[in-house]
């Protein structure tokens, strides 16, 4: 049975995630923060454990929560933002809140997890976005966010050279209508994951390191 580890589950994109693949007969771990988001994610099927990324202390503990296992596919979910443009300097609690969730909590988590997935010869997805590629940045607007996942990018790419046996990659799902996305997003929850699931079952050793897209196109410029 393959085994699914979703790292930010409670709602939106992660709990897609554990509702489609649980669905599928996968075994599905889900990590959550609260009482409220371990009913949602046990109700579809899976197993749950309470972790906060924003909490190295709490991040730390997450290695012998899965000891003993093999984990097939794992997601980085979690993130934040915040919208401002460059016109407005971030706080410095705005600033730790969206680094520590989108890149420290990726960061610590990698040694935790990647080793089960290399044990498993398999696949590491971290959520990123389009609007974190330096290439095509077509204004300043949430420059922070922007700023934090060019450097979830980076840490995954560097990361893949350590853990030769897995696939370390980011994936953008798309503008998803989630509470980040808004209500006018292109795409639904359940499109954005179908797309994401369909293109990381088709993933080479071509792609460590790599951004791709949900929709199976891969980034050409970072």
């Amino acid at each position: 049975m393959t085994t699914v580890l979703v790292l930010g589950a409670s709602r939106g994109i992660g709990l897609e995630l554990v509702r489609q693949y649980a669905a599928d007969g996968c075994r599905v771990i889900a990590t959550v923060r609260d009482d409220a988001g371990r009913a949602r994610v046990q109700a579809l099927g899976a197993e749950a454990l309470t972790l906060d990324v924003a909490s190295p202390a709490s991040v730390s503990g997450l290695a012998w929560q899965l000891d003993g296992e093999k984990i097939d596919l794992a997601f980085y979910v979690a993130g934040v933002i915040r919208r401002p443009g460059a016109r407005t300097p971030p706080t410095q609690p705005d600033f730790d809140a969206v680094m520590h969730t989108n890149v420290l909590g990726a960061m610590q988590a990698i040694p935790q997890v990647a080793p089960l997935v290399e044990a498993a010869g398999g696949v590491f997805a971290f959520l990123s976005s389009s609007m974190s590629q330096i290439g095509s940045v077509g204004e300043s607007s949430s420059w922070l966010y922007r700023t934090s996942k060019a450097a979830l990018n980076m840490a995954v790419a560097a990361a893949q050279h350590d853990y030769p046996g897995a696939t370390l990659l980011t994936i953008d799902p798309g503008w998803v209508q989630t509470d980040m996305g808004g209500p006018q997003a292109a795409l639904t929850v359940q499109a954005s994951v179908q797309g994401m699931r369909q293109t990381l079952a088709g993933v080479t050793a071509a792609d460590k390191g790599r951004l791709l897209h949900h929709d199976g196109r891969r980034a050409a410029h970072w």
